[in-house]
């Protein structure tokens, strides 16, 4: 699917402004779609919205389709009545500009805690159909995440994979036991993520009726410690009691001797293909719901795998094993229709990922950060752009273009200059103007970016443990002035 000319920002909830030491989908996330559309941006891309596990990563989830619920406002829950006004008053004092994932989960707990009790105390809620409309609808999926995530909170959220082995490996009688056990903590949870796709979808809602589409994030692996993998091991490569014959990495190159151990669970993609990708549809289908727009993290995944045994501590020993990527993406477009999929292409391209990537129809990904330092026939470089290719200053793995310019050598920066024909005072603006000129249908900007803030601001630093995933921005530094000048160069180059 090609899409129409346009622009937009690339901008986690978690890092919108707010006191509550965490953005949220309540009024500033409206005050933003509002801010986009002053800027004459039609786009706004996300990160993964799933629940994170530790390290906070939102590219490790328990879920491939629950919500995060410390993203839940605390003010529309007051508006619900579903939390007293007091509460807010009370809240900690937290950092405006990090976010405080310990100190938010703590006391946004209990306020979903009080939501909870609220509702149930209610017998006349005007929400009572509604949840009940909600539990029916998602059960597929809803039922066997609550139980999961009620039976990890009992065993002081331990991994499914130590858990007592009738749990563990899901026979019948056990589970049954434990649902009737643990009955109104998985009603809990339910409500919770009930609560997170109401607020959600709203926000969506109004997104699209301002002409705002939101771009979100899907990994291709879920995380181990998850309900998608405790729910479906005959679908993953397990040994007989549960733990993973292989998982993901990369393989021994100049950068790192003993490759990359990502520890992702590897899918039984002849199991899966043997049921015409069941799993898969109902994921796609259900990202389509919350999102009009996909990326495809690691689309080098839909051909090949690098497979290492599961007990080994680097990625030296693992192997290439095929991905049967063209008949998921055949069944994928025979039940959805067109798939609006950005395509994440970075890194080595082979002939077969770009036929992969062409016969459907998706769009590739390009980085201007990448551009610099080598000949004119960078793929990264503008005028190398097709027009089915989003463009980007970097991304949420890059260093802001700031941060990235002041670091960078010297002969990136003198070829940088040169071909985007300045001295380098305002190099993010210059960045930005270039990705919004050039030939691609499509242009997304980081928030940081936007604002020329440097390293200390940037989103995630590969291969690091800390300090990750916590950029906010301050309230009203995203101004008119701003707004204006980047809806001046959208609208020079036929993006508004």
């Amino acid at each position: 699917m090609r899409f129409t000319r346009a622009s937009g920002i690339l901008l986690h909830p978690t890092s919108l402004p707010g006191p509550y030491g965490i953005g949220d989908l309540g009024g500033n996330a409206y005050e933003f779609v509002d801010w986009l559309v002053s800027a004459g941006q039609k786009l706004w891309q996300i990160l993964p919205l799933g629940p994170t596990s530790y390290g906070n990563s939102p590219y490790s989830s328990y879920s491939a389709f629950a919500g995060n619920t410390l993203l839940i406002s605390p003010e529309l829950l007051v508006k619900d009545g579903l939390v007293r006004p007091k509460m807010l008053g009370i809240a900690p004092v937290f950092a405006a500009d990090r976010v405080d994932y310990g100190g938010v989960n703590e006391w946004k707990q209990s306020l979903l805690n009080e939501a909870f009790e609220t509702f149930k105390a209610a017998s006349n809620s005007p929400l009572t159909e509604e949840f009940a409309f909600f539990r029916r609808e998602n059960a597929w999926w809803l039922d066997d995440y609550a139980a999961f995530r009620a039976i990890k909170n009992v065993h002081d959220h331990s991994p499914w994979s130590e858990w007592a082995q009738p749990i563990r490996l899901r026979k019948l009688d056990a589970l049954d036991q434990t649902r009737s056990q643990l009955a109104r903590e998985i009603e809990a949870e339910r409500f919770f993520q009930y609560v997170f796709f109401r607020q959600w979808l709203a926000l969506k809602n109004y997104a699209n009726s301002s002409g705002v589409q939101i771009i979100g994030d899907l990994p291709i692996f879920v995380a181990y410690d998850s309900a998608d993998v405790w729910c479906n091991q005959s679908k993953f490569k397990l040994n007989p009691d549960g733990s993973p014959t292989v998982v993901s990495g990369v393989p021994p190159d100049y950068f790192s001797k003993t490759g990359q151990l990502w520890g992702n669970p590897i899918y039984d993609w002849q199991a899966m293909l043997a049921d015409n990708f069941n799993w898969w549809t109902a994921r796609i289908a259900f990202s389509l719901k919350l999102n009009d727009i996909i990326r495809l993290d690691h689309f080098i995944g839909f051909l090949r795998n690098w497979e290492i045994p599961g007990e080994d501590e680097t990625a030296e020993n693992g192997v290439w094993a095929s991905v049967p990527g063209r008949e998921l993406f055949t069944i994928l477009r025979q039940r959805l229709g067109e798939l609006p999929i950005i395509a994440e292409d970075l890194g080595s391209m082979t002939t077969e990922v770009e036929e992969l990537r062409d016969t459907f129809g998706f769009a590739g990904m390009r980085i201007l950060q990448y551009a610099f330092g080598g000949d004119a026939y960078n793929r990264d470089l503008p005028h190398n752009y097709n027009q089915n290719t989003v463009a980007y200053t970097g991304t949420h793995d890059n260093d802001t273009t700031a941060g990235w310019y002041k670091s960078a050598p010297k002969n990136v920066k003198t070829h940088c200059r040169k071909y985007l024909r300045t001295g380098g005072r305002e190099m993010h603006w210059e960045m930005i103007r270039a990705c919004l000129a050039s030939t691609a249908n499509t242009a997304i900007i980081p928030a940081q970016d936007v604002l020329g803030l440097g390293s200390e601001s940037r989103m995630n630093t590969p291969a690091t443990a800390g300090g990750n995933w916590e950029w906010r921005l301050i309230k009203d530094e995203l101004n008119e002035q701003t707004a204006g000048r980047l809806r001046d160069i959208a609208a020079m180059f036929g993006r508004v």
